[in-house]
């Protein structure tokens, strides 16, 4: 099992540099227009759900597809292609499908932090990833009003500090590998 996650640590470590590049240029430039963020994150859901598809169809657990990975996949996929369908979508209506984004994204990675809690040891960043994930969620559907400046740094460092995390997990799902072929 450890050898198959250890396998694709690049797809992670690609979801973390795509993630940490996109809060990169939300704090360089936190007066893109809405429309631009709407953009870069369609772009950044979609190509995340690609990633996320791709590990789950190819990791077997058990002689199973990993489903939970694939479904996160085709949710952000699907949030991905509805923010390229309406780019005209207004700030609120943004912020909460960026929310729900978050919300149910997090829930899946808390979920099989725990299933391979038992298979893995570092599961646990997969789930400070999924923790994070929800309480950045859960923050912007409660406070909608500070505005797009203030959406827009939050994302940022949201989506910074995830990166960086799923990159630390990433790397240290590659030294497993290390160990496994040693």
């Amino acid at each position: 099992m450890t050898n198959i996650l250890s396998r694709y640590w690049w797809v992670l470590l690609m979801r973390g540099l795509a993630a940490t590049f996109l809060g990169i240029l939300m704090l360089i430039w936190p007066g893109i227009t809405l429309r631009v963020l709407v953009l870069l994150f369609g772009a950044y859901a979609f190509i995340n759900g690609i990633f996320a598809v791709y590990v789950g169809t190819r990791a077997r657990i058990d002689g199973r597809r990993w489903w939970m990975m694939i479904l996160a996949g085709l949710v952000s996929i699907a949030i991905g292609v509805l923010t390229f369908i309406w780019p005209k979508l207004t700030e609120l209506v943004l912020l909460y499908l960026i929310a729900a984004w978050a919300i149910i994204t997090g829930v899946f990675e808390v979920t099989a932090a725990i299933w391979l809690r038992k298979i893995i040891e570092g599961g646990w960043l997969l789930m400070l990833c999924g923790i994070l994930s929800i309480i950045c969620g859960v923050l912007l559907m409660i406070l909608p009003g500070p505005g797009a400046l203030a959406l827009i740094l939050l994302i940022g460092i949201y989506t910074i500090v995830f990166g960086v995390l799923l990159m630390v997990f990433a790397f240290w799902l590659r030294s497993l590998d290390d160990k496994v072929r040693a």
